[in-house]
């Protein structure tokens, strides 16, 4: 035997130490040299949404017989539209020949599709297709423009918020410890509560560089009315702040039949609506809660040509040198759908009659809740029913949710501080599964 080689036979027979047997092996963790960036220490336990997953194999592993029901995570259920995922089917076999196929596209995305939302979604608001950049979803954009505005920026944000605005801030470095309640240093919190109809007061909240808003709101369901964002673009622009206007849940947003029969929405869609918005606003979307692209993965992101920097330069330039430095453009497949969802009346209407599923489903729950003497807010303009439990932390309540009839919720402090005491039902699910929840939480609440 070569003396480099050690037998089999003799290791079974004797226990030689690690570095005799493979010398190149550390007998302890590995470390590199390399400090950690201090501000990932800053965040708070898990991001809410794996956490609740985990949660809920947990509770799998106790009950591995129960039937969950999820109305917790934001995850669409309804089967995506033929007419939608047709395009995306031809457009994806066409790549397999040499006329169809496209390698590399964009990074900003394919003109068409930009075209297509700067019309149908913003029509008659003066925004161009060069201002519309197509992304891999909102979450996505939200932090690619934390990349944008960098560390030495003041942030506001609804509370409660969707999480992703908070911690991405918190990552990049904009805020300071969280202290006993949740709330980070550095960042201004903008009370939305029943007692002030879901929108802050503006003389309260102090003046920062940017101020994320989502509406209708994720997890309230409150949508600001014309008068509410009318005040909101006037405080931005006394204060020479930019607003991050998130409107992934506009498709929900209830319409009104006007005089002459047409039907519109009674609350902006968009923050674009209002007079001065250009100056002040970017605006992020999603094809993931309307056209059920939760999966599929695009949105996209306005940044107008009048926005400024305090030194004059457009802030769209220096985002699209963001996009085109962090991100290769969207999946030309997932574009080819968006066009489907938005180019044509059979594709809008198809979308509509999904959301339409999801509003139906949330009418049900607000019902429920109500019926039983819950205090119940959103649903309406949104798929996202806000329930309160005074007096309990929403982390119980969703324990004991869970526990009672396995149906999954979300507690409202993962939310922000702001939603303590309330817990987040989604109507993200079939017909079916949310009249057994239904069914389940009456039974549970009685």
């Amino acid at each position: 035997m070569p003396s480099n080689m050690i037998s089999t036979k003799f290791l079974e027979k004797a226990v030689l130490p690690l570095d005799v047997i493979a010398p190149h092996v550390k007998t302890e963790a590995a470390r590199t040299s390399v400090l950690r960036n201090p501000n990932m220490e800053k965040l708070q336990k898990g991001y809410l949404f794996p956490e609740i997953s985990m949660k809920h194999e947990a509770h799998m592993k106790k009950y591995p017989d129960a039937k969950v029901i999820s109305l917790g995570i934001g995850d669409t259920t309804e089967p995506i539209p033929r007419v939608i995922t047709s395009a995306m089917a031809e457009y994806a076999l066409a790549l397999s020949t040499p006329e169809g196929y496209q390698g590399y596209g964009p990074e900003q995305g394919q003109m068409n599709l930009r075209k297509v939302i700067a019309e149908k979604v913003y029509p008659s608001m003066g925004i161009k297709e060069s201002e519309v950049f197509i992304s891999d979803g909102a979450q996505c954009d939200i932090a690619r423009l934390q990349t944008l505005f960098g560390p030495n920026v003041s942030i506001a944000v609804q509370d409660p918020t969707f999480p992703g605005y908070v911690d991405n801030g918190v990552i990049v470095g904009q805020t300071g410890a969280a202290d006993e309640s949740g709330k980070y240093a550095g960042i201004a919190y903008m009370r939305c509560a029943p007692e002030n109809h879901f929108f802050p007061d503006l003389s309260r909240v102090p003046r920062t560089d940017v101020i994320f808003f989502c509406s209708p709101n994720n997890p309230t369901g409150h949508a600001a009315s014309h008068a509410q964002l009318r005040d909101l673009v006037d405080f931005a622009s006394r204060n020479g702040s930019i607003i991050v206007f998130d409107t992934a849940y506009a498709w929900y947003l209830s319409e009104s039949e006007s005089a002459d029969g047409s039907s519109s929405s009674s609350k902006p869609r968009s923050i674009y609506e209002v007079p001065g918005a250009r100056e002040v606003a970017i605006e992020i979307s999603s094809f993931s809660k309307f056209a059920g692209f939760t999966g599929v993965r695009l949105g996209w992101a306005v940044v107008p040509s009048e926005l400024r920097y305090a030194d004059g330069s457009p802030v769209a330039r220096d985002f699209d040198r963001v996009v085109c430095t962090c991100f290769n453009g969207a999946s030309s497949v997932a574009q080819a759908g968006g066009v489907a969802c938005l180019s044509t009346e059979e594709g809008r209407d198809a979308v509509r009659r999904v959301v339409g599923v999801y509003k139906e489903n949330a009418r049900v729950l607000v019902e429920t809740f109500a019926s039983l003497g819950k205090e119940v807010y959103g649903g309406q303009d949104s798929p996202y029913v806000w329930v309160r439990f005074p007096g309990r932390r929403s982390w119980d309540v969703f324990a004991e949710i869970l526990e009672k009839t396995h149906v999954i919720t979300v507690p409202g402090s993962g939310f922000g501080p702001g939603g303590e005491g309330f817990v987040r039902v989604s109507a993200f699910n079939s017909r079916e599964r949310v009249l057994e929840a239904a069914a389940r939480l009456r039974k549970f609440l009685a």
